[in-house]
């Protein structure tokens, strides 16, 4: 059997990969986090089949309904929010999988702050702007940060920030951030996206906070910060070099002009 750790996205049910959901509508045993996956991607299960929510179970519990499918030799999907790979805490239950040599296999899926830029209609890396993402998040009472990973180490890049788990600390944020950014830095934060109950609110370090105090949000929320998230960079931004028909490119060559192979990329 094969235990497969499924990326089911942000909350939009059509979200889902086309292999994901092909392998929770196959898989006789379904475990899946209950208060971030949708519904509607669980119900497409097949008739029949083990279904556990595991946002109350530990990761003995959780396992030991690995152990029990794979006694009956079915093959399990375990259906995470977003993508897997970003806080899905999948590597201690892939660490207890190889222990036990239990087949596994990692299906991607749409990470929030993809959604998030999505629903604001706009692109995260501007040219001349922000090149770069940091997918960050705040300490508080989880998993203590490693030592040198602080939000002045990745503010002073000038990057795009997206920063989860963090919504309940927005003052802190603010502190840390402001000499850096500067008060009228740009900020979005997404609530539920995708969901139906999506709230979006757009606002700057210095006001962003009583947003989101009067939106009652308290969880389940993406904070992004930086300058490509100002919607007067979308008009003041330079072409990218991508489509420009003076820097030619192995697809686009220019008569006259010799292209070097860079063997390094």
């Amino acid at each position: 059997m094969t235990v497969y750790f499924v990326g089911a996205g942000p909350g939009d049910p059509e979200l889902i990969t086309v292999k994901g959901a092909r392998i929770v509508r196959t898989c006789r045993t379904c475990l899946y986090a209950g208060s971030l996956v949708p519904p509607a991607v669980i119900a497409t299960a097949p008739s029949g089949a083990t279904v556990m929510d595991t946002s109350g179970m530990t990761l003995d519990e959780t396992h030991a309904a690995i152990l029990a499918a794979e006694t009956r030799g079915e093959d399990v999907a375990r259906v995470h929010s977003g993508d897997p790979s970003l806080y899905g805490a999948i590597a201690e239950q892939i660490r207890r999988l190889i222990a036990d040599r239990i087949d596994y296999e990692v299906v991607p899926g749409v990470p929030a702050y993809a959604a998030t830029a999505a629903a604001l209609g706009q692109e995260l890396t501007l040219p001349g702007v922000a090149q770069s993402i940091v997918l960050t998040r705040m300490a508080m009472q989880s998993t203590a940060m490693p030592e040198g990973e602080t939000l002045e180490a990745f503010a002073a890049s000038g990057a795009t920030l997206a920063i989860h788990l963090a919504i309940r600390n927005l003052r802190e944020i603010e502190r840390r951030l402001e000499p850096f950014y500067g008060a009228d830095c740009p900020v979005v934060v997404g609530y539920r996206v995708g969901w139906p109950d999506q709230m979006i609110l757009r606002g700057t370090l210095a006001d962003i906070r009583g947003q989101v105090r009067k939106a009652r949000i308290t969880r389940t929320a993406l904070i992004l910060v930086g300058p490509a998230l100002d919607p007067e960079w979308a008009r003041g931004f330079p072409d990218s070099a991508l489509y420009d028909p003076k820097k030619p490119h192995v697809l686009r060559p220019v008569k006259g002009v010799e292209l070097v192979e860079d063997h390094n990329i």
